[in-house]
């Protein structure tokens, strides 16, 4: 039963430490400027201005 309960923690630690990369690659890129433009966007065109 431990070690089922470590290959789950292991699991969760390496899916977090996934998580975080691809977050720092999104940042370095600097890819959040695109996801708010495109955010404005749909949101204008949702009400009838863009």
């Amino acid at each position: 039963m431990k070690t089922h309960k470590k290959a789950i923690t292991a699991l969760r630690f390496g899916g977090l430490g996934l998580a975080l990369a691809l977050i720092g690659t999104g940042l370095l890129r600097q890819e959040q400027t695109e996801v708010l433009q495109k955010a404005v966007r749909i949101c204008l065109e949702c009400i009838g201005i863009g």
